[in-house]
């Protein structure tokens, strides 16, 4: 027994730290299920929490961005109903900052489409606001010609999605908007498991001199790596192109 919860506590410090501390004892829980070690939430938790003190490094509010007065907050149609039956049924969006060498902060804001994580669509631009949240949404549906009203898009409850702008902008493209509850980011879990990735794997490996060179590389990681060359455990391990294909 103690041996065993030796080799799981070395397990969780490895990955942990190769993850650059942002994963909680949910995620881990996950993580370790992919090399074996098939435990409980409950029991990771007390290992790595209470035992180890490994927590879940917070993200920091997201920089230079200033609560809206929202024109209109819709429900939360998902509920953590993360699964979906067809391609562009469900997407899920959210905005992420991300730094360029001398500090400079730039905002990028992505789609995924729940049926099989592909990214959809992804822009970074210099400011956070609704119309780059339209401008995403409207690549994404050029690329994609998602059937009539049969698209539900979930965010969070950021003034850019509730706009006045980005609200008709849905309603003159059939999409039925779908939010999460304020302060539970749970609710739009796999947006940001798609972040945290595009930062481990990705932009903090780099140190961005231009906006350019920032842009790029972020598309590249979305559009080639993420969708035609990483595997995905939801997708039992295809990737997305793989399993959007299949």
């Amino acid at each position: 027994y103690y041996a065993q919860k030796a080799e799981v506590k070395k397990q969780i410090d490895e990955i942990y730290h190769s993850h650059s501390g942002v994963d909680g004892y949910r995620s881990m829980t996950a993580y370790l299920e992919r090399k074996g070690y098939r435990y409980s939430q409950t029991t990771i938790h007390k290992y790595m929490n209470i035992e180890m003190g490994l927590h879940s490094i917070v993200r920091p509010k997201k920089p230079g961005t200033k609560p809206g007065r929202p024109h209109k907050v819709f429900g939360n149609r998902l509920k953590q109903d993360f699964h979906a039956d067809r391609p562009n049924q469900k997407w899920c969006t959210d905005f992420t900052y991300l730094f360029l060498k001398n500090g400079d902060v730039r905002y990028n804001c992505t789609i995924i489409d729940l049926y099989d994580r592909s990214v959809v669509s992804s822009i970074t631009d210099r400011h956070i606001t609704s119309d780059l949240a339209v401008r995403t949404l409207r690549k994404a549906l050029d690329y994609q010609h998602p059937a009539k009203d049969g698209l539900i898009l979930h965010s969070d409850q950021g003034s850019q999605y509730t706009s006045k702008a980005f609200i008709e902008f849905c309603e003159s493209v059939h999409v039925t908007q779908s939010m999460s509850k304020a302060g539970y980011p749970y609710d739009n879990a796999p947006m940001e498991r798609y972040f945290n990735t595009l930062k481990n794997e990705c932009t903090n490996l780099h140190g961005f001199r231009t906006e350019e060179e920032l842009y790029r590389t972020v598309e590249e990681f979305a559009y080639v790596t993420y969708n035609h060359l990483r595997p995905h455990s939801y997708n039992g391990y295809r990737t997305p192109f793989e399993a959007r294909c299949a």
